[in-house]
Order: structure tokens, then C-alpha cells, then sequence
């Protein structure tokens, strides 16, 4: 198959062609950022015809099998403050329209950001849609064709990441054309079941400098209601025990500061975080559950990890039945007691338990509470002692920023997708791309 894109960026497209496995020739890539066209060229070679500026693009005689593009989303989106046509960005959707209609490619794929269809309340992808669409739009046939309207088959919808597989809430909107002359039948691919969550693209071992300054952090829970962690008694933070899940108080999370009613969003280990203006008064839709919040160019997105201790050797813990304090102040020891029913066990030396009357621990002492039968236990055992199950250690929760190598990752790219620029260049890259799944499940509908 023979194909070309324009607004290239780092290859989502080819990703996608190459997963489908078909032989497929590039006949041209365009893209004017140097830095993506670095990171193109690094992971799939150099194409025969590699033009930076689309106007100066020349447009090949032959008719192209499949021609992707992805004009800016800029001029359509509230990051453009909604400029439309009148943005300079804006106009170049009109330089793709003019490919089409010169080449004459098989199919085409538009991908552009879900506020396109509100733009100028509407009247923009109404424009696009007619001058697409000259033959049906989503199998209704025109029978009026608008002046200068291709002569294709036109379907769009919008489709978010997260129903492919991908933990990202990504939405887009995706235009398909088909020929004429060509079998028009075509239906978007299903929605799938999300199993796998934020945490399962985590990076084991990352650097330092990801990890948010305490400055940043206290910026991001320094609201009114954060006094709900401080149990009015002891002073001190409330601990979260290993069913945690099934607790109904609200203490088990992290509350992150946001412009809602309650002042705040909560937030656990895997979820994401907005980190763009942290001392913001009016944002909101910081938290994402589980999930990341769509990547953008900027990538300024976080993840609430437990804090590893020194004690744990540095070591990222294993979460199930986990234990740990609300915002990272006092910590705590989980381990598994072994007989035919296992005990949770908190060890604090610094506060009583809430589930524990005071007077059953005597002031001063470090002992270990067994959460299911709430006794206390005198020859629980220690940090030091050899055990079946390995205790942990944390000290509570760590905000830190999504690395490059994650964001590809929700973007759906390999891990041998790899490339030699800076990361404030390689979240822009990811950021600016498409995810790999969402085209490849286009794609397999499309050429079957």
C-alpha cells in the first residue's frame, strides 16, 4: 500500500500501519518541527520525500492508497482560544481538502480535537463535513452536494483512548473518507472494557528530578478542608488501614486542591494529577481515576505514588493490602501473619489507632494492632525479623511527574519506539501524537 501523511509528527500513523502488518511503501511524511522529524527519522529511516512545510508540499500524481493528516488542533481548541479560520493555523485544514482533491487517495483520515465540533458554534465542522463529504455523511446520502465537496464517503465520530485499552481519557475526533469507486461500507470499531490502569505503564525506577518539590506538593493540598486529616485527639494524621476500600470515611485519599463545591478532589495511589497551575483558585478536573487525563504538548501531568522508605531498600511496593498515612506524614508497617487466617498489622509509634480504646496500649510502648480482631499483640514481629511475607515500609504518598517514556506509553507506542531529544521535546512529541490503538482499530476496519 502506498501512503502519505502530512502534520506526520513522531509516526503514530506508521506505528499503526506496522502492528497491522501489511506491506506499506511511505511515499511522502511532512512535518516542520525538526525535532519530531528527528525522532521520525530515528525510528523508521528517512522518507523518499520528506517536506517540512505543507504549502510547499508537492502532491504526488499517483492516487495514494491511504492519506492521513492531522492539521494543528490549535486554532480549534480552547488552548487557541477558539480562533478558528481566523487563526493562520486554522486555514491549513483547506491545504489537506486540496490534497484530496489533486490525489484522489482510496481512503483519507482526519484526526483533530473534540472542540472542533463547537467551534464558532458549529459552523467550522459543518464546513468540514460538507466539503468531505460530497457523496454521504455516516451512510446518508447528499443529495444537494455543497460547492467544492469532495467525492467521497464521509464518517466521523469521536473516540476516547480509554475505550481501546489505553488508561488515557483522550478524546478526538476521527473522519474517515472512502472513495467513491471504492466499497463505502465502514463502521467504526467497537468500544472495549478498560483493564488496564494508569499504574500498569509506571516506570519501576524513576529519577528524582520527576518527583515534586515539597513547595509544589503543599500548593496542591493546601485548601481549607485538608484540617479533615488531623484527627482532633492526637494531633496527628490519620492512618489508612489495609481495607481501606470498604471504608466509607473520606481520609483514605489524598485531597487535592480544585474549584468544587467541596474544595478539593480526592485522590489515591495510580491516579493522575493536573499539576498545570498548582495554586490555582478556579481549577478543577485535576484527578484522573486511574486513569491519565489526556496528554498534551506540555505533558505537565503527575501520579500519586506510595513513598518508598529507606527501610524498603528504595524498593516500589507491592500494593495489594496496602497501608499507608493520608498525606505522607507518619508511617506505617504492613505484614501478613501466617496460620490459617492472616491478620493485618499496623505497627505506630507515634499515636494510637482509631479502631484501639487508648488504655489498651500503655503510653510510651510500640506494639502492633491486629486490625481484625483489634488486639494487640505483644511478640508481633519486626523489621528485622525474618518472616514468610516481606514487611513494608512507607512513609505515605509522593506526587511526581509522568516520565517521556510513560506518556508514549499512553499514547500506546512500543517500548522500541525510542528517541535522542530532550524530554521537554519528547513530551511535546507525545503530546502532539496519536494513540497508536485507536488508529490501528480504524485501520483494521477500514482495509479488511
Amino acid at each position: 500500500m502506498k501512503v502519505g501523511s502530512d502534520f506526520s509528527g513522531v509516526g503514530a500513523f506508521d506505528q499503526a500501519l506496522k502492528r497491522l502488518g501489511i506491506n506499506y511503501q511511505t511515499i511522502f511524511a511532512c512535518d516542520m518541527d525538526k525535532y519530531a522529524r528527528d525522532t521520525f527519522v530515528y525510528n523508521y529511516g528517512e522518507p523518499g520525500y520528506f517536506p517540512m512545510n505543507v504549502y510547499d508540499r508537492e502532491i504526488p500524481k499517483e492516487s495514494l492508497d491511504i492519506y492521513m493528516t492531522s492539521p494543528p488542533c490549535q486554532s480549534f481548541s480552547l488552548a487557541g482560544k477558539r480562533l478558528g479560520k481566523e487563526d493562520k493555523r486554522g486555514i491549513l485544514f483547506f491545504n489537506s481538502h486540496e490534497f484530496i482533491q489533486v490525489n484522489k487517495p482510496r481512503y483519507f483520515i482526519f484526526e483533530n480535537v473534540k472542540g472542533l465540533l463547537s467551534d464558532d458554534n458549529g459552523k467550522t465542522f459543518n464546513e468540514w463535513i460538507n466539503l468531505l463529504g460530497g457523496k454521504s455523511v455516516n451512510g446518508l446520502p447528499i443529495l444537494f452536494p455543497y460547492d467544492g465537496s469532495l467525492n467521497y464517503h464521509l464518517y466521523w465520530k469521536v473516540l476516547n483512548s480509554k475505550d481501546f485499552g489505553v488508561p488515557q481519557n483522550r478524546e478526538r475526533v476521527f473522519l474517515i473518507g472512502i472513495r467513491d469507486d471504492e466499497d463505502n461500507h465502514f463502521q467504526f470499531p467497537k468500544a472495549e472494557y478498560l483493564t488496564k490502569k494508569l499504574k500498569d505503564v509506571l516506570e519501576d525506577n524513576v529519577q528524582d528530578k520527576y518527583f515534586l518539590s515539597e513547595k509544589m506538593f503543599s500548593h496542591l493540598i493546601n485548601h481549607e478542608r485538608s484540617k479533615e486529616f488531623i484527627n482532633e485527639d492526637t494531633q496527628n494524621v490519620n492512618t489508612i488501614t489495609s481495607n481501606y476500600s470498604k471504608q466509607s470515611s473520606d481520609l483514605q485519599y489524598l485531597k487535592v486542591n480544585s474549584a468544587t463545591l467541596k474544595g478539593y478532589e480526592s485522590a489515591t495511589f495510580g491516579d493522575s494529577i493536573s499539576l498545570s497551575h498548582p495554586g490555582s483558585q478556579t481549577r478543577r478536573g485535576r484527578v484522573g481515576n486511574q486513569i491519565a487525563q489526556t496528554i498534551d504538548s506540555s505533558s505537565i501531568q503527575g501520579v500519586v505514588q506510595i513513598n518508598p522508605s529507606k527501610e524498603s531498600g528504595g524498593k516500589q511496593p507491592y500494593q495489594q493490602n496496602r497501608i499507608y498515612d493520608s498525606n505522607g506524614l507518619i508511617p506505617a508497617l504492613m505484614s501478613n501473619l501466617g496460620g490459617d487466617r492472616s491478620h493485618n498489622i499496623l505497627y505506630d509509634n507515634k499515636r494510637l489507632n482509631e479502631t484501639i480504646q487508648k488504655n489498651d496500649l500503655p503510653n510510651g510502648e510500640v506494639k502492633a494492632i491486629d486490625t481484625y480482631n483489634r488486639k494487640v499483640h505483644d511478640n508481633a514481629p519486626t523489621l528485622s525479623e525474618p518472616h514468610h511475607n516481606t514487611t513494608r515500609l512507607w512513609d505515605g504518598f509522593k506526587i511526581r511527574r509522568l516520565t517521556p517514556r510513560e506518556c508514549f506509553r499512553l499514547m500506546d507506542f512500543p517500548d522500541s519506539f525510542t528517541w535522542r531529544v530532550s524530554d521537554s521535546q519528547a513530551y511535546k512529541q507525545a503530546g502532539n501524537s496519536i494513540v497508536v490503538n485507536v488508529l490501528y482499530n480504524i485501520l483494521k476496519q477500514l482495509i479488511k
